[in-house]
Parts: C-alpha cells; structure tokens; sequence
C-alpha cells in the first residue's frame, strides 16, 4: 500500500494525464487493472459520476480502454525503481514496461483534458 501511494502521481506523469478529475478516473482505471485493489476499482467506477457529459464522451471512448488496455499489458508499475530513472526518456520507459502511448487528445482550453 506505501508503494501504491508513492507511485501514485509518478503515474500521472507515466501516463501523460493531468491532475484534473478526468485525468485521476483514468489513472485509476490503469491502477485498477493492475493492482485490483478495491479503492482503484471504486474511484475508477464512481469517479466518473462527478463529470460533465462533455467529458464523459472520450473517457468512455478512448481513455477508459486505453487504460484498462495499458493496465493488464504491462509490467507492475509498482516494482519500478523510478528513485534510479529520473533520466530514463518517458517513451522509453513506457515502451520497456509495456504501456501504449496516450492517446493524441487536443490541449486547447475547453478540452476534457485541460485542468
């Protein structure tokens, strides 16, 4: 549980999603995937209900997938030394632990993702 949550904003960056609402449903799909710990599943589950519909649209449509997709692929982001990886290029070690990229969504105000 120490690990979880000292991984936990690590992944935000990990996997390119804001700090916003939207962008914690969908690292907590990612980490439900992995981890199957139930507070993952309840704020993967329950989280979507405090967003717009405008917002919904690509959570359902794209990210959901992509997280739970990127979740059950790749290694336990847990077990990660990333206290020694600081240099490590994000690319690269998305690509070394199996994460699909992000999905290219637009980051203009208005956007679902934007804070």
């Amino acid at each position: 549980m120490q690990r979880y949550r000292e991984v936990h904003d690590l992944l935000h960056t990990l996997l390119h999603m804001p700090t916003n609402m939207l962008g914690e449903v969908v690292v907590k799909w990612f980490e439900a995937a992995q981890t199957g710990l139930p507070m993952c599943m309840l704020g993967a589950a329950l989280g979507p209900l405090r967003l717009s519909p405008r917002r919904l649209q690509p959570l359902v449509s794209t990210l959901v997938p992509w997280a739970l997709r990127s979740g059950c692929n790749a290694r336990c982001v847990l077990s990660v030394y990333y206290e020694q990886r600081w240099g490590q290029n994000l690319e690269e070690l998305r690509e070394e632990l199996g994460i699909e990229p992000p999905p290219a969504l637009r980051h203009r105000r208005g956007d679902p993702l934007q804070h």
